[in-house]
């Protein structure tokens, strides 16, 4: 559920912090770019939006006023501050989804007039429904041929998203994010529904808030963006994080300019931490170095480093693809390494040896090749000169890309290839026992017959019980209505000296086995 607001001792009116959510494809960046006329879509690759993103807008107000002057929503006509998230639409990009919802006061949820409701669609809504967060749905592209917001509207309520005028009260506005109609309607409401909310936070308290991303600045070190949610943030300052720790030196706002100081529903970039913030993380602020130095050894008594053994829940499979991961920022590498995870089955396990945010460095080169046929994958990064002659001298697998499902793809044909390097056994027959006899140490002889295939003498077979597979053994010695034979053919009874370490029982199967 969403988290109440702050108890504050000097209140003041907070703007709404609000997280667009949707289907890929539907326009979510779209809007924002219509929004802050900027292009923001334009700068990712693919076009598609692959870093959660924290943007301010001012916004004239001309509602008419929900609560009196002074409080929010007080006077018609005022510019009015909101902050928006951007969320990447797609699957693999569910905790980053989440993530921005639990720090949002209010939901946009896009739906394309001319796709309709889509699996994304829904999954963004349950993501809205779980952070109890009120929303609005943004019907977009009612500029497209075959733009149909009844059928819409009609679709979202078989889902069980009622919208005003289809049994329910969720506010709804028909919008073209590319042209602008409709836009300045959904942020009167945003608005509303912000003024209902009662948002409030104290300027004057030390700045607190959420990590909403992480990364590494080759030349300026460890950089997060945090999403202030009360209090006010100034130079001079220290913040912490988990247990990354830093001097607030350089502050910057949203655009990439420096700042002094930054207050609530404000997305600052702050650069300097000791490691790297973990996204999702609350973060604290302190005038004092030593208070918050203080602060530091608390949270690391209390959270001891733990070592974590990846090779603790990886089953036997026929390969193991053990991976090094180098992204551009925290949230990609958690969306990268989710996705590639998908690739699991029966026959693969996938170990993440390492994984760490910054260009693929000799340290990620020397280990992988100390491991025989590890991988290097890298989101968004660059090869460092020294790695990359380790890498071609060692022949380390290795594939960066600036489009996720490019790299999703390599490893997918990566497997492929690995698995058709696994000597494959060939089933040649299979046979039921009908009696047992003597036993001596690891040999048996029994009785049986061929119920499929053949029976070969000096070939390996598996032992299955109830259609488990409990053993296995070689046949020594194999015989026919009292003669020796090479082979035995289907629904034929035979004879049999085995070498088995488990012992063959009544009923049991035995599988032969070539290679």
């Amino acid at each position: 559920m969403k988290n109440k607001p702050p108890k504050t001792e000097n209140p003041a009116t907070r703007p709404p912090i609000v997280v667009v959510m949707g289907h890929i494809d539907h326009g979510k960046s779209t809007l924002l770019d219509y929004i802050r006329n900027t292009a923001v879509a334009a700068k990712e690759a693919g076009g598609i939006t692959q870093h959660i993103g924290a943007y301010e807008a001012e916004i004239e107000h001309d509602g008419p006023p929900a609560l009196p002057t002074g409080q929010a929503g007080g006077e018609t006509g005022q510019k009015r501050k909101i902050t928006f998230l951007d969320t990447p639409g797609h699957e693999a990009f569910s905790k980053m989804r989440t993530r921005g919802a639990t720090v949002a006061d209010i939901a946009i949820l896009v739906v394309a007039a001319d796709d309709g409701v889509q699996p994304q669609t829904i999954e963004a809504y349950n993501t809205i429904k779980e952070a109890g967060l009120p929303y609005i749905v943004a019907i977009n592209k009612i500029d497209k041929t075959g733009a149909d917001a009844e059928k819409v509207k009609a679709q979202l309520g078989e889902n069980g998203i009622y919208v005003e005028g289809y049994g329910g009260t969720v506010p709804f506005a028909k919008i073209s994010a590319k042209t602008g109609e409709g836009v300045p309607e959904l942020l009167e409401v945003a608005l509303i529904l912000a003024d209902m909310e009662n948002l409030q936070a104290d300027a004057k308290q030390n700045a607190s808030g959420i990590v909403i991303e992480s990364n590494m600045d080759s030349q300026r070190g460890i950089s997060s963006t945090l999403l202030i949610k009360n209090g006010t943030l100034k130079k001079g300052m220290f913040v912490l994080a988990g247990k990354a720790l830093a001097p607030v030196r350089i502050l910057e706002n949203f655009l990439g300019r420096p700042v002094e100081e930054a207050s609530f529903s404000s997305p600052v970039r702050i650069t300097g931490f000791s490691e790297l913030p973990a996204v999702g993380d609350e973060f604290k602020t302190y005038v004092d170095k030593n208070e918050a130095e203080e602060a530091l050894s608390q949270v690391k008594e209390k959270t001891p480093s733990q070592t974590k053994d990846s090779k603790q829940n990886i089953k036997e499979t026929e390969i193991t693809i053990k991976m090094i991961i180098k992204t551009d920022t925290a949230g990609s590498l958690e969306a990268l390494e989710k996705e590639l995870m998908k690739l699991k089955d029966e026959e693969t396990a996938i170990d993440l040896l390492k994984g760490g945010v910054g260009n693929i460095n000799e340290d990620d080169a020397r280990f992988s090749s100390a491991l025989n046929k590890t991988v290097i994958l890298g989101f968004n990064v660059g090869t460092d000169p020294s790695a990359k002659e380790i890498i071609d001298r060692n022949g380390v697998p290795t594939f960066t890309s600036d489009i996720i499902y490019k790299i999703s793809d390599w490893l997918k044909e990566e497997i492929t290839k690995r698995k058709a390097e696994i000597p494959r056994e060939e089933i040649i027959g299979v046979a039921k026992i009908l009696k047992t006899f003597s036993r001596q140490k690891n040999k048996q002889v029994i009785g049986g017959k061929v119920v499929s295939g053949k029976i070969v003498e000096g070939k390996a077979f598996k032992i299955k019980r109830r259609d488990v597979e409990i053993g296995e053994g070689k046949i020594i010695n194999l015989q026919q209505g009292k003669k020796e034979a090479k082979e035995v053919s289907p629904d034929d009874e035979f004879g049999a000296m085995t070498e088995n370490k488990i012992e063959i029982a009544r009923d049991d199967e035995i599988i032969i086995i070539g290679k």
